[in-house]
Parts: structure tokens; sequence; C-alpha cells
């Protein structure tokens, strides 16, 4: 286990530094970030002024490691915007995009699993062509369409919740439910598919022989053996759910990471993209080796397939 750890850390750091590398690059990729800071209609003399200030003629390989050190402490300098320090920024809207994407994989879970539970015990049954079907509807439907359709429905027809904003949980529900359903399809359809090899092998036959209760069967022999699934697909998940929260966070006016990054793109705010580019990777890789270590813990297997 120990050697699988080491393994998989050294793999998470190597891909950190490579991310890194790409998050500091977005400061080139529109072209001369002094330009960008001081707009394109400033004077050649400003615009030395600002490359001199911010480091920008500096060796592009001091300035990355210059960036990848202060990053690495929380440090990622203040907004060309606000004015204010990136770090304090994040820190006011990342529990708002945590919350969202906690909640949302919450009700994928909720949804996504017992559907493939009840969809693997009768395949090709109704429950099945129905449980397919949330699937496909889900896969298939935009999320800022099914935002917009419960936005109408629930907020402005009937008024049973808020529309915008982030003032109480209530303001959560419509923006849950749209990001959660974009992770059930794939919960759902590894569920089933875990399940029904589950119910076919050898072992539940025997079960099933010995005379033990269809429950004991389905949740501690079948069950237990897709969990370790599951639990690498939720990680996964869970690190889309938080880098595709822009679109439902600008749609119900959350102010989440997802919004700043959107106002950051608009007003061309180099170090707030670039720490949340790098914050949601971060989640994201520790997300995957978290899922990666519960899943070598869970089935030995694990650590000898890598």
């Amino acid at each position: 286990m120990l050697t699988f750890t080491l393994k998989r850390l050294v793999s998470a750091v190597l891909t950190l530094l490579v991310v890194s590398m790409f998050t500091f690059s977005l400061a080139y990729l529109a072209g001369d970030p002094a330009v960008a800071v001081a707009g394109r209609e400033a004077s050649g003399e400003d615009i030395s002024q600002i490359r001199n200030f911010y480091g920008f003629d500096r060796p592009v390989v001091v300035q990355y490691l210059d960036w990848l050190g202060k990053a690495a402490t929380g440090d990622f300098g203040k907004s060309y915007h606000y004015r204010q320090p990136v770090s304090t920024m994040l820190a006011t809207r990342l529990p708002v995009t945590l919350t969202l994407g906690v909640s949302a994989l919450v009700f994928a879970l909720a949804l996504g699993v017992p559907l493939g539970i009840l969809a693997a015990l009768r395949p090709g049954s109704l429950i099945d062509r129905l449980a397919m079907s949330i699937a496909v509807v889900g896969q298939a439907m935009p999320t800022f369409w099914f935002a917009l359709i419960m936005i109408v429905f629930f907020g402005l027809t009937l008024r049973w919740l808020p529309i915008s904003g982030n003032g109480s949980w209530a303001h959560f529900v419509m923006p849950t439910l749209a990001l959660g359903y974009f992770a059930t399809p794939a919960l759902m359809r590894l569920t089933r598919s875990g399940m029904i090899d589950a119910l076919r092998s050898d072992y539940v036959r025997t079960a099933r022989a010995k005379g033990l209760l269809t429950g004991r069967i389905l949740f501690r022999h079948a069950l237990r053996n897709v969990v370790v699934s599951i639990v690498a697909i939720s990680s996964v998940q869970f690190g889309a759910l938080l880098g595709g929260s822009i679109v439902v966070e600008q749609i119900f006016a959350l102010q989440g990471i997802g919004w700043l990054g959107y106002d950051a793109t608009i007003r061309s705010d180099l170090p707030v993209l670039q720490a949340i580019t790098l914050v949601v990777a971060a989640f994201y890789v520790f997300l995957t080796l978290a899922g990666d270590l519960l899943s070598a813990a869970l089935d030995p297997r694990m650590r000898l397939a890598r």
C-alpha cells in the first residue's frame, strides 16, 4: 500500500507541475500581458512602466518560478481590476462553489445509485427502461437549459424557490438539481453495469444456493464489489462539478469561483484566472488521488493493477 501511495503521490505532484506551467502561460496566450493590464489605448510609456512594475520584463522562467513559489504558499498576487489579494477573493468565493459541488454530488449519488440498482435487478423491465431514459435525458440535455426551465417553473410560475443569490439553503436547491443531474447518468450506468455483472457472478449464485436473503445478497455481496467503482468515479465527477459550475453560478447569480472566473475573463484579470485554474486543477488532482487511495484500501487488487 505504501508503494502504491508513493507512486500515486508522485504522479499527482508531476501533474500539478504540468498544470502550473499551462496556468502560468495564460498570461501570454493573448499576447503581451502588460498590454492586457494597461489596455489597448495605453501609451507606450505606460505599457513600459507596467511591464517594469509587474516584472514582465524579466525572463519567463524567472517569472514562472517566482509565481510558482508564491502560489505554493497561497499568494496569487493582487487582482488587476479589484486591487485586492486574489487569495482573499478566493477564500470568500470558494465555500459557495464547494457547497454547490458537494450538494450536487450527493443528489447525483442519491438518484443515480438507487436507480442503477433497481435497473440491474430487472434488466429490460419498465424500471430499467425508465432509468436509462433518465440517464439519456440527463446526458443530452444542456445544463443551462434545464436550469432555465426550473427558474421558469419553480421560480416564476409556482414561486416556490428563489431564482438568484446564495442567502439561504433554498437558493441552492435549483442549482443543485441542475448541476447534480449532469453527474447522474454516469453514476447510474456504472452502478447498473456493475450490479448486473455482480449478480451474475458465481459467488452470488453460491450465496443464493445457501438460502441467503435477497437483501443481504444485494447489499453485502453484490453492491460491495461495485462500491470501489462508485468511489472512483465520484471523485472524478466531483472535480468536474467544481470546474463546470461556472454556467450554473452565472444563471443563478451565485457568487462562487465560477462566477468570479467569468468576471475575470471579461476583465482580463490574469492573476484571478491563473489562481482559479490552478486551484480547481489542484482540487481535481487531489480528489482523483483520494479516490484511487480509497479504492485501493477497499480492494487490494487495485494496488497490483497499477
